[in-house]
């Protein structure tokens, strides 16, 4: 056995999830001394509304640690990461990698892990980096499931699995189709089908643990049990037509609903038990007449090893199960242990006849083969290989070689992940439309039409909040606005005071240019858009003015008017900014100042929203 190891599991199951074969392997070596970091599952596809309970789930545990680790036994710890659930963007994937690969660096550094093995379960983009920066002393893919097959959006990880096949030093797989698979991209396949731990199964079998009470419930009737998630591979279509066949007969699923059951709950013999601790599943099992394993026939199934086979017949019990490929190779390999139904008609047969076939010797039979493939042997099997591989690179590579190859790789990769980025963001920024393309939505131009008065937010509204930029592009409109007798009156507004107040600077120069003093007001108060706002309105409402022609910064229309709408809304705003500014007259991209005073609106337009002015 593997032992003074210190390992990273990327999971594909949560830790207190069904207990599966990763929970069972992972103890299994924790147990032999080897330090074990469980990393919960990080998604194969973007989470849907049904997912909102795992993601509560997922938080909870998060808090529950520091940071989202947790010490659960002896050399066992699990961390519960935080990261966006988007697999497959490459922009997410980028943040992901730094979220946890920061996390994960900061634990190694904390409890001492050096050069771990690296044992995936996910060949998803995020596992294949993880691969690529941690360069782990050995990397194993335990290949379970033809994931691609299992949903439309996982469809997309069929290329970063490649790459992991590439990458593995070992890839144990848990079905012969898998196998197939694999061969295409490393000759280092192993088949190591999920096991049993059967020494809890065998203590209950042979001790005085009694079957649980809502089985003893049951009325008379043998029960036909299954145990394990109740998901979309379950045949429900199988199991009403059982239910209704044998009506004498209980149907008893144990295990976590993991979609509609609906019409399982219609039959009266179909009992939905629902999750169970791991720990009581040889007791529920102990009550069962039958194990049955009723999936239905796809792709997905193909490849798809039931974990549950080696349970029940750890106990004993006959089992009945749909025309599965690794049953059939089950079956080629230990003897016709399992009844295989390949239609409803046959399963109803099988069940019937296997009830009368409990005999000792072929209870024993059945408990010989479970103990042929106990999880004591897989792992024991399983770190023997291991250790062969690592004895090799060993004697591959002199170890200073290897250390300082690694050192120059890591330092490479460092520069470039750094450099890349930040070419890149340089060019989107400075080099691209795509500043402008942002700040479209903060830019409002209205065809001008008659209003009561024209109305002028004072320099620096809209451009980073620096004052005197822009007010005399303001006046400029303000003029032609007035000289297109629009509006009969024009109101200057700002606070701001440098050598002059700078609302009698904007009437002077609107003078100087045409417009009668006497039709001009001044409000000298105002500091900010709000302000601007609330006592322009009360200089309107005075006046009994009901509109206006606005003139602001460009991109500062989107906010000036939604803070018009909240604080007056009975004010008619008609947005009129200068059609050019020297502050954001652009090329093709943007310079330092103009893309502050974008993320400045955005800002603005956010902090208004969060005290209610918007």
């Amino acid at each position: 056995m593997l032992t003074g190891r210190d390992i990273l599991c990327v999971s594909s199951i949560d830790w207190d999830f069904i207990w599966q074969g990763h929970q069972e392997i992972m103890s299994t070596l924790a147990a032999h001394n080897n330090r074990v970091l469980f990393i919960e599952n990080t998604g194969v596809r973007a989470p849907t509304l049904r997912d909102l309970p795992r993601l509560r789930h997922r938080l909870r545990n998060w808090f529950k640690g520091i940071k989202g680790f947790r010490k659960v036994h002896d050399n066992l710890f699990v961390y519960s990461p935080l990261i966006l659930p988007f697999p497959y963007s490459r922009l997410a994937g980028w943040l992901n990698r730094r979220l946890l690969l920061q996390a994960l660096q900061r634990w190694m550094d904390a409890v001492g892990f050096r050069r771990p093995i690296f044992w995936t379960f996910l060949p998803t983009p995020l596992a294949y980096e993880m691969i690529r920066t941690l360069e782990p002393e050995l990397t194993v893919y335990y290949c379970i499931d033809d994931l691609a097959s299992s949903s439309p959006q996982a469809r997309r990880i069929s290329r970063s699995e490649e790459q992991v096949f590439r990458v593995a030093d070992l890839v144990f797989v848990t079905s012969e189709k898998l196998r197939q698979r694999a061969s295409q991209f490393t000759d280092q396949v192993h088949v190591f089908p999920f096991g049993v731990k059967f020494e809890a199964f065998e203590q209950v079998r042979r001790g005085d643990d009694g079957v649980p009470d809502d089985l003893r419930a049951l009325s008379s009737g043998p029960i036909i049990g299954y145990v394990g998630g109740v998901h979309q591979w379950v045949d429900q279509e199988l199991l009403v037509h059982l239910a209704t066949a044998m009506p004498q007969m209980h149907f008893v699923l144990v295990g976590p609903i993991q979609t509609d059951t609906s019409r399982l709950a219609q039959c009266p013999n179909v009992h939905l038990l629902g999750g169970r601790p791991h720990a009581d599943v040889p007791r529920y099992i102990k009550g069962f007449q039958i194990g049955m394993i009723p999936y239905r026939l796809s792709d997905y199934t193909a490849h798809v090893y039931p974990t549950k086979l080696n349970e029940y017949l750890a106990m004993g019990i006959p089992v009945v199960a749909t025309n599965l490929l690794e049953i059939r190779r089950f079956n080629t390999e230990h003897g016709p242990v399992v009844a295989v139904a390949q239609s409803a008609g046959e399963f109803v047969r099988a069940i019937e006849q296997e009830l009368t076939r409990i005999t000792p010797e072929l209870i024993q039979r059945r408990i010989d083969v479970s103990r042929e493939n106990s999880w004591k042997t897989r792992v024991e099997r399983m770190s023997g290989l291991m250790e062969q591989r690592l004895a090799l690179r060993r004697q591959a590579t002199p170890q200073w070689e290897a250390s300082l190859r690694r050192l120059y790789q890591v330092a490479r990769r460092k520069a470039a992940r750094l450099a890349v980025p930040l070419l890149a963001t340089y060019l989107l920024l400075f080099h691209s439309p795509l500043p402008w393309w942002v700040a479209t939505p903060l830019k409002v131009v209205e065809p001008a039409r008659a209003a009561d008065a024209i109305v002028v937010f004072g320099g620096g509204v809209g451009e980073s909040g620096k004052a005197r930029g822009g007010f005399q592009e303001r006046v400029k409109q303000a003029v032609e606005l007035y000289r297109q007798e629009l509006a009969p009156h024009v109101i200057f507004s700002s606070g701001y005071t440098f050598i002059f107040r700078e609302a009698e600077v904007m009437k002077e120069l609107a003078i100087a240019h045409g417009v009668p003093a006497s039709a001009i007001l001044l409000e000298t108060s105002a500091a900010g858009t709000r302000e601007n706002v609330t006592h322009i309105e009360a200089m309107l409402r005075e006046h009994r003015w009901r509109s206006i022609l606005l003139v602001s910064s460009p991109y500062h229309m989107r906010r000036a008017l939604l803070t018009w709408r909240k604080l007056a809304p009975d004010i008619a705003v008609i947005s009129s900014p200068p059609p050019s500014t020297q502050f954001y007259a652009h090329g093709h991209g943007a310079s330092l100042e103009q893309i502050r005073g974008i993320l400045h609106e955005y800002m603005g337009i956010l902090y208004y929203w969060w005290k209610g002015w918007i």
